[in-house]
């Protein structure tokens, strides 16, 4: 099918309607994966599950040190420099065996403490000792996809989001009814290592004419430049996902196990929306933002992303709110607990993809300060307000927390982006 005139023309509208096509496909798929999990395991299994989600999503910045957005801009501002690739991915290289090293011995040798302490027991701690061998493979799958990023490869990027959920969808199913939930665990487990292969498969040329293998060293030149990034990643990425693991053993202690699966089915919904968004922040927006630095320009293309974005994001979730009854009678059937949770996550979630575009300028533009003060504002705000919220409204308090947090993010954001500007033209004057 031909795409149309206006879309070919805007490079966000094309990227968005190939991105959809994978998205809507992920939907359709998660949709029944979601309905097999709530009549096998119940909420309570969507609880367990949730906090293996969240450990993955750790794991990725801690094997990497978090300089996935720093190879994205590096590798879009300098994919044209063999040089100065070189130099880039020797520091990554560093980076990942230091820190894959690390995290494969403290999770095998920690693995009964870990255990206790994301799943209460010590049922789960061979899941650890798995993770510990997968660990090379989060790495090195996640510094792969930051150089796809920054080529903004977004066709193949596409391409491999697209196969390496239906390979790792067809495992879990698998799994699931031969090993019910210890099953589950174990192929979200190892489905890096599936993700990486298929990246291999599909992008592997393209990766060779920019990765010379037989060039990198064990120096690590762009560690300055790297180690800004690890300490956002640390802000936005490690401590966002250890306090939602926190939140919902929190849950589960205050209220119970179950209401801790209906606020996990919850950011499942949003989850499967805001992924849509994600991969638009790293294939157009921060490549984008980097080669602005006029306030003029970044208005303009702020303006442009959300006459793009949000219009799209607010139809789908107010249709996301006013079917939420068939969405929980056909998805998640007896979930009761999750229908007053919806108007708060949505709303929250608006908020949040309005302040998502302004945050990605502090990557671009290395603003470590600002970034890590306005996610650490964040994350409290949101930490201190669900534990608060929650002795008053049960679970339904920690969304009401979320709706609050990305409110007041919002305005912090934008006063610390305008700000930056503001002091850039009084240094040119």
């Amino acid at each position: 099918m031909k795409i149309p005139a206006f879309i070919r023309t805007n490079l966000l509208l094309k990227m968005t309607s190939l991105n959809a096509g994978v998205i809507f496909i992920r939907l359709a798929i998660t949709v029944v994966i979601q309905r097999l999990i709530s009549d096998q395991l119940g909420a309570a299994g969507h609880a367990k599950i949730g906090q293996l989600r969240d450990l993955l999503a750790m794991l990725m910045s801690l094997t990497t040190l978090g300089v996935f957005n720093g190879i994205v801009k590096y590798v879009s501002e300098y994919k044209e420099d063999q040089e100065e690739l070189k130099k880039i991915f020797s520091t990554s290289f560093v980076f990942i065996v230091v820190a894959s090293g690390v995290t494969a011995l403290t999770l095998f040798f920690g693995a009964s403490y870990f255990s206790e302490a994301v799943f209460g027991n010590l049922h789960f701690k061979y899941l650890f000792k798995i993770l510990a061998v997968v660990v090379p493979a989060i790495s090195l799958q996640r510094v792969f996809n930051g150089v796809i990023n920054g080529l903004s490869a977004y066709k193949k990027f596409a391409k491999i989001e697209l196969f390496g959920y239906l390979f790792s969808t067809g495992l879990l199913v698998f799994c699931m009814y031969n090993f019910q939930l210890d099953g589950i665990l174990v192929a979200i487990a190892v489905t890096p290592i599936i993700q990486l292969c298929i990246l291999l498969y599909v992008f592997g040329k393209v990766l060779k004419e920019y990765l010379k293998f037989k060039d990198i060293t064990f120096k690590a030149p762009y560690a300055k430049q790297f180690l800004a990034f690890s300490l956002m990643s640390f802000a936005s990425s490690i401590l966002f996902n250890y306090i939602n693991i926190d939140v919902r053993n929190m849950i589960e202690n205050k209220i119970t196990i179950d209401d801790s699966g209906y606020w996990t089915t919850m950011t499942n919904i949003s989850k499967n929306y805001m992924v849509f968004s994600g991969s638009l922040f790293t294939l157009y927006v921060i490549p984008k933002f980097s080669g602005i630095y006029s306030k003029s320009d970044f208005k303009k293309e702020v303006f442009q992303i959300y006459k793009t974005l949000l219009p799209l994001f607010g139809i789908g979730m107010l249709f996301i709110y006013f079917f939420r009854n068939y969405i929980i009678e056909f998805v998640y059937p007896n979930f009761f607990g999750m229908e007053p949770l919806f108007k708060w996550q949505l709303c929250g979630d608006f908020f949040r993809l309005a302040s998502l575009v302004l945050a990605h300028q502090f990557l671009a533009k290395k603003m470590v300060r600002s970034f890590i003060f306005s996610e650490f504002l964040s994350l409290a705000l949101f930490y201190g307000l669900a534990r608060y919220l929650t002795d008053f409204y049960g679970v339904e308090g920690v969304v009401m927390a979320h709706f609050i947090r990305y409110v007041i993010y919002f305005v912090v954001v934008f006063f610390l982006v305008m700000r930056y500007f503001r002091k850039n033209e009084k240094s040119i004057k």
